[in-house]
């Protein structure tokens, strides 16, 4: 299959590292026009010159904002007028007890991980739907169905985009527009290399310390391994294309058979 995104423009939500740098690889890579999107100048800048390193014709945006923040939210919309692909990528997470998280740090990760995509889509859907196509993703996790011990605030927050897709999908009914979210299995990048040593022995060598926490901490995982922020990326190019046209309101999985159901 050959995926063509020429003449679409993607806004990809936290992409100047992990798994939203990766999705905007994917989409520049299709021919996409793409978003980058951050907190900082800084970060913004150095995600930018890598991608155009690597892909020197790649048409990318520098979008510097805060889309945690209604101004920021606002801000990243003005920036990138016409956008046709919103992926809502944006997230926090961290290990804490559930009964040491206080009622600030709830309301952060559903400020964070759950209202910033509500709000760029509830923007963006209206103008999608007006011209009969459009493509918007959450990022989700498995998380959301096997909420971890160590992570009940991010696990509530992810188990949320579920719903919220399967809601804006219905908005979009019979329009061309597709909303749907990707459940990302564990996923090998910066924060999760952090995360693992947080719960394994800091002084393994990391190849050791990936398979200890995916043994002890992970032991459903079908890959037994981390999975590559590139293949989250290459199911989410897929369904932000025209290929995907029938996909919509779902929950479409890239857990490497982590969750242990049929359906999610």
């Amino acid at each position: 299959m050959e995926i063509d995104l020429s003449g679409k423009t993607a806004l990809v939500t936290g992409s100047t590292q992990g798994i939203g740098l990766a999705i905007a690889r994917g989409l520049a890579s299709a021919g996409a026009r793409v978003g980058i999107n951050g907190r900082s100048e800084e970060s913004v800048g150095a995600a930018t010159a890598e991608l155009s390193a690597d892909l020197p014709h790649a048409d990318l945006v520098a979008v510097v904002a805060d889309v945690a923040s209604e101004e920021g939210a606002a801000r990243a919309v003005d920036l990138l007028p016409g956008i046709d692909i919103l992926v809502n990528n944006l997230g926090i997470f961290e290990s804490r007890p559930a009964l040491e998280i206080s009622d600030d740090e709830w309301r952060r990760y559903l400020e964070v991980n759950v209202l910033s995509g509500v709000r760029l889509t509830r923007e963006l859907l209206p103008g999608m739907i007006e011209r009969q196509w459009g493509r918007v993703l959450f990022i989700a996790s498995d998380s959301a169905v096997t909420v971890p011990a160590e992570m009940v605030h991010y696990g509530t927050s992810k188990t949320a985009l579920l719903g919220v897709s399967r809601g804006f999908a219905k908005a979009a009914s019979g329009t061309g527009v597709t909303v749907n979210s990707v459940i990302a299995g564990p996923t090998h990048t910066a924060g999760v290399r952090d995360f693992v040593y947080q719960l394994v022995d800091a002084d393994l060598p990391w190849e050791e310390a990936q398979r200890e926490f995916m043994r002890t901490h992970r032991p459903q995982s079908l890959l037994e391994r981390l999975i590559e922020p590139e293949e989250i990326a290459n199911m989410v190019t897929y369904l932000s294309s025209p290929l995907a046209s029938a996909t919509t309101g779902g929950a479409v999985r890239v857990d490497g058979g982590y969750v242990d159901a049929i359906l999610p």
